[in-house]
C-alpha cells in the first residue's frame, strides 16, 4: 500500500466510469482491502439489522443490496486478475479469500435479527406495492438466505458454515491444479514435420513457446481445455495426434501434485451433504431449484432425448467416416486420438472450396472494428471508440469507450485476446463494475480469450472456430453494456445459469451472416474481399453439426449430473473416479471409448472449479431459446436496427429485474419448443 490512507485496491478512480488504476495496484494491496471492505460491509448490515424502525424494502432489502460497494469494487479488481493474468501470489491470495468471503457472506445470510426482518417482508411481499425488480430482488434475498441455512437450527447452521468454508476453499485449489496441470502436460515436438499440418501462425507460436518454457529448440504444443484439442484435428502425424490426446485425457488423474481425484470425491460429498441438510434430495435439485428448468426431471427428459437422437447419428457418422478413411488409407484405424483429425477431412473433402484459407480473410482486429463492433452497431446503436489512453492489467489488453446512438458514453469495454501461460484455459465475460442506475453505475466488461499471439509484425488469423467463440463472447459483453437495471445484483448476467449462455449464443449467428462477412472479411495481405464461394462453403462448414461435438458435449453434460445425484451415502461409497464416470456414461447410454466427454472429471473445471455444477446442460438448454430466437431474427429481416432493439428491450436490458423465460415467450410470441434445435444439429432425421 502507498502513502496514502486509502487502500489503493479501494480508492475511488477518476478514470472512465471508474475503470482501476492497475498500475497503482499491487498485490499486496489486495488481502488488507478485502478485510476493510468485509468489515465496513458486516458495520452496515449490522445497522440494517438493528434498525428500530419496522423493515421496509427501502431500509432492509435495498440498503443491503447497496452495502459492500467497497467488496464489490476489490473484488471486482482481484478477481478479473486471477483467471487472465495469475501468479503465485495471487493464487496463494485466492485461496485465502475463498474461505474469508465465503464466512463473510454465511455471517450475513444467518445474521438473526436481518433474517427475521426479511422473512417479515417475504411474509408480507403482495402488500407491499412493489415493482417487478423489488418483488424479485425480495423473492432473492430471502431464498439466499434460506439456502445458505438461515433456517437451521445452530447445529445445522454451524455444519453449513463448515461445509461452505471447505468447498470454496476445494474449489478454488480444482480450478489452480487443472491450470498448473495443464500447463505443465503441454507436448514438446522435437521436429517440425511431426507439426504439419497446423497453421503457419500455430507453428511460429508452439516454436515461440518452446523458447519461452527453456527450451533450446523444438515446438511446444499448449493445451486447450476441453478434451478435444483443436490440433489434433490438424496434425497430420498419429503419433503427435496420440502424444496430445494422451496428454489431454491424462490431466490431473497423473499422480502428480496436481492430481484432483481425491479433490473430486471431497467436494461431492460435501455438496450432497449440503444439500441434505437443507432438505433436498441431491445437489442437483438443490442446484436447479435456482434455474429456469423446472426440475432434474425435465432436464433428464432433454438430455435424454438428445442422446438417443445423437448416438444414432453418431453411429451413421462413424460408418461413413470409416469408408472415408479406408478410402484414403486401408489400413487407417480411427481411434478416439483420430477422429478430429479424419472427421476434419472428410468435411474438407466434401467442399470444392479449400477452407484452409478462410483464416486468411479473418484477421483479428478487423474482425473485431469491421465485424464484432459493425453488428453491435447496426443491431443497437452502439459504437466504440479505442482508448489508447487508458492502461489494463497487461500490455495486451485493449480498452475501447462505448456509446449509444446518441453518443451518450454507456460503459467500458476491455478485450484480453492472446493467450498466455498466466491465463486459464478457455473464453469467458468478466464485470469489473456492475451496471446500476440506482448507484449511477456504468458497466465495465471484459471479454477473455486464448488466441495463440503472433509473432511480432504478423497478423494473428481467427479459425472458425476462434471467430464464433469471439462473436459468443461478445454477446455475453452486450448483455452487459446494455443493461439498464436499477440493482446490480440484477444487472447484465446475473440471471440463471441455464439462461445466461442464451444470449451469447444468439450472437454467433452474426460471426458469419452475408451483411457482417462482408463487411469484415477482407484478405489480410491483399484487401480483397472474400470470394463468395469461399464464404458460402465457411457458412456451409459451420453450419454443419457433428455428431462427435454433440455427443462429447452430452457425454459431459450427463457426467456433471451424475456426480450430483447422488446423496449423501451413495457418495461416501465413491473411491474410484474413473469407475463411476464409465458407469455413468454407459448407464446413460452414451458411453464410447472413441468419443470421451468435452470434459472428464479430473480436469472439469466447469462443475468442480467454476459455478455450473448440476448445470453443465445449461448450454444446450439455453440454446433450445437459441435456435428459435435465431429464426425469429431472420424472419423478421436480420440485422436490423428495430431487430435489435425488441431484442435489448425484452432480454439484454433486463437482466435479472424479470422473469428471463417469460420475456422471451413475449419476445417470439409462444413457448420455446426444441425441434429448432433438433435441426440445426442434425438430429431430427436421427430422432
Amino acid at each position: 500500500m502507498g502513502t496514502s490512507d486509502v487502500n489503493p485496491a479501494l480508492a475511488h478512480s477518476d478514470l472512465p466510469h471508474g475503470l482501476p488504476d492497475f498500475a497503482s495496484i499491487s498485490d499486496d494491496d489486495f488481502l488488507p482491502a478485502f478485510r476493510e471492505a468485509m468489515s465496513s460491509q458486516r458495520a452496515e448490515v449490522e445497522k440494517i439489522a438493528d434498525d428500530p424502525d419496522a423493515p421496509t424494502f427501502a431500509n432492509t432489502i435495498e440498503a443491503l443490496e447497496l452495502s459492500g460497494r467497497d467488496l464489490a469494487r476489490a473484488s471486482g479488481i482481484f478477481f478479473n486478475l486471477v483467471g487472465p493474468d495469475t501468479n503465485p501470489k495471487r493464487n496463494e491470495i485466492s485461496q485465502e479469500l475463498s474461505t474469508l468471503l465465503t464466512d463473510h457472506a454465511n455471517a450475513i445470510a444467518m445474521n438473526p435479527r436481518l433474517f427475521a426482518r426479511i422473512s417479515t417482508l417475504h411474509a408480507h411481499a403482495d402488500d407491499l406495492d412493489l415493482t417487478e425488480p423489488q418483488r424479485r430482488l425480495l423473492d432473492s434475498r430471502y431464498r439466499e438466505a434460506i439456502r445458505a441455512g438461515a433456517g437451521l437450527d445452530d447445529a445445522g447452521q454451524e455444519e453449513m458454515r463448515t461445509i461452505s468454508s471447505r468447498l470454496a476453499y476445494l474449489t478454488t485449489t480444482f480450478s489452480q491444479m487443472v491450470l498448473d496441470d495443464t500447463n505443465d502436460s503441454a507436448v514438446l515436438v522435437s521436429d517440425e514435420a511431426d507439426v504439419q499440418g497446423m497453421s503457419r501462425g500455430a507453428i511460429a507460436s508452439a516454436r515461440r513457446a518452446a523458447a519461452d518454457a527453456g527450451h533450446d529448440s523444438g515446438y511446444l504444443v499448449s493445451l486447450e481445455l476441453p478434451t478435444s484439442q483443436s490440433v489434433v484435428s490438424e496434425l497430420h502425424d498419429a503419433a503427435t495426434r496420440r502424444r496430445v490426446f494422451d496428454a489431454s485425457v491424462g490431466r490431473c488423474s497423473r499422480g502428480n501434485e496436481f492430481d484432483t481425484r481425491e479433490t473430486v470425491l471431497e467436494i461431492v460429498r460435501l455438496r450432497a451433504r449440503r444439500a441434505e441438510l437443507l432438505g433436498y434430495r441431491d445437489h442437483a435439485e438443490y442446484v436447479i431449484a435456482e434455474q429456469t428448468a423446472p426440475d432434474p426431471a425435465a432436464v433428464d427428459d432433454l438430455l435424454g432425448e438428445l442422446v438417443t437422437a445423437a448416438m444414432r447419428a453418431g453411429s451413421t457418422e462413424l460408418a461413413s467416416l470409416t469408408e472415408f478413411a479406408h478410402a484414403d488409407d486401408p489400413d487407417a484405424e480411427i481411434t478416439a486420438s483420430d477422429y478430429t483429425y479424419w472427421l476434419a477431412r472428410q468435411r474438407k473433402s466434401s467442399s470444392e472450396i479449400d477452407l484452409d484459407g478462410f483464416a486468411d480473410y479473418c484477421e483479428l482486429d478487423t474482425v473485431i472494428t469491421d465485424g464484432v463492433f459493425y453488428a453491435a452497431g447496426q443491431l443497437y446503436g452502439l459504437s466504440f471508440r479505442e482508448r489508447a489512453d487508458l492502461h489494463a492489467y497487461h500490455p495486451d489488453v485493449r480498452i475501447w469507450e462505448v456509446f449509444d446512438e446518441r453518443g451518450t458514453s454507456i460503459g467500458l469495454f476491455l478485450g484480453d485476446y492472446f493467450a498466455r501461460p498466466s491465463k486459464r484455459g478457455g473464453a469467458w465475460m468478466n464485470n469489473i463494475v456492475d451496471q446500476s442506475t440506482v448507484l449511477s453505475a456504468q458497466p465495465i466488461i471484459v471479454n477473455v480469450l486464448n488466441v495463440p499471439k503472433p509473432d511480432e509484425g504478423s497478423p494473428a488469423l481467427l479459425s472458425i472456430d476462434q471467430l464464433t467463440t469471439l462473436f459468443h463472447e461478445f454477446g455475453h459483453a452486450l448483455h452487459g453494456l446494455l443493461s439498464t437495471v436499477d440493482y446490480p445484483s440484477q444487472s447484465g448476467t446475473s440471471v440463471p445459469r441455464d439462461f445466461v449462455e442464451f444470449p451469447s449464443q444468439v450472437n454467433e449467428m452474426w460471426a458469419l451472416h452475408p451483411d457482417v462477412l462482408a463487411h469484415y472479411a477482407r484478405h489480410h495481405e491483399t484487401g480483397a474481399p472474400i470470394p463468395s464461394e469461399l464464404a458460402d462453403a465457411a457458412r456451409a462448414n459451420a453450419g454443419a453439426d457433428t455428431a462427435h461435438g454433440t455427443i462429447e458435449y452430452l457425454a459431459a453434460s450427463v457426467l456433471d449430473l451424475a456426480w450430483h445425484r447422488l446423496s449423501t451415502a451413495q457418495a461416501d461409497d465413491i473411491d474410484d473416479v474413473e469407475a463411476f464416470e464409465a458407469d455413468a456414461l454407459r448407464e446413460a447410454g452414451i458411453g464410447t471409448e472413441l468419443i470421451p466427454p468435452r470434459y472428464r472429471t479430473a480436469y472439469f473445471n466447469h462443475i468442480f472449479g467454476g459455478g455450473y455444477s448440476a448445470g453443465y446442460y445449461s448450454y444446450i438448454w439455453s440454446e433450445v431459446l437459441d435456435a428459435e430466437t435465431e429464426q425469429w431474427f431472420l424472419a423478421e429481416g436480420g440485422l436490423r436496427r428495430e431487430n435489435g432493439k425488441r431484442f435489448a428491450d425484452s432480454t439484454l436490458s433486463r437482466g435479472d429485474s424479470v422473469d428471463p423465460l417469460a420475456a422471451h415467450e413475449k419476445l417470439i410470441g409462444r413457448k420455446p419448443e426444441v425441434e429448432p434445435l433438433m435441426r440445426r444439429r442434425g438430429l431430427v432425421a436421427a430422432s
